[in-house]
């Protein structure tokens, strides 16, 4: 028992020591080669540049800032950002998005042309947030700068 014990103890010792050199010869991945595969996604990037070189227009807001005021936990609160296509080009929103799932905005995915009209309606849903509440909706479009932030603020009064 005591060679068959050595025996697979020696077998182990040979297995580990095969292993532990396959790994040391095999190549190492550099980290940036790494975390390149990750995040790098050619259909983006090209879908990135095609955005970027649209004819830029401006946007002009008629208020990029709304209070609601006092308002309840767990109520839910629209208001609606009218804006104006100040450009040449036809205005194209790209996105946009609130600064939280509390914060939810509805925007035109039809082009805006020049001289038209448009609004982004915003829902604040405050759920059991309480006190001075402040919120962004960052608007992304074929503008220059490309992004725009409006901004929401509330006082949230708790509920019971």
């Amino acid at each position: 028992m005591a060679a068959s014990g050595t025996g697979t103890s020696g077998a182990a010792s040979s297995e580990a020591s095969t292993t532990s050199t396959v790994a040391a010869t095999k190549p190492a991945t550099p980290p940036s080669t790494i975390s390149d595969a990750k995040t790098f996604d050619p259909l983006a990037q090209q879908a990135q540049t095609a955005i970027d070189n649209r004819p830029k227009t401006s946007i002009s807001f008629a208020s990029m800032e709304h209070d609601f005021g006092s308002i309840k936990q767990d109520s839910e609160n629209k208001y609606v950002f009218s804006f104006t296509n100040t450009g040449k080009e036809p205005l194209l929103i790209e996105n946009a998005q609130g600064s939280c799932g509390c914060t939810v905005p509805n925007y035109p995915k039809e082009p805006i042309p020049p001289g038209g009209k448009g609004e982004i309606e915003v829902v604040y849903k405050p759920g059991k947030q309480e006190n001075q509440q402040n919120k962004t909706v960052t608007v992304t479009a074929n503008t220059e700068p490309k992004q725009t932030t409006l901004r929401i603020s509330a006082n949230v009064q708790k509920v019971g």
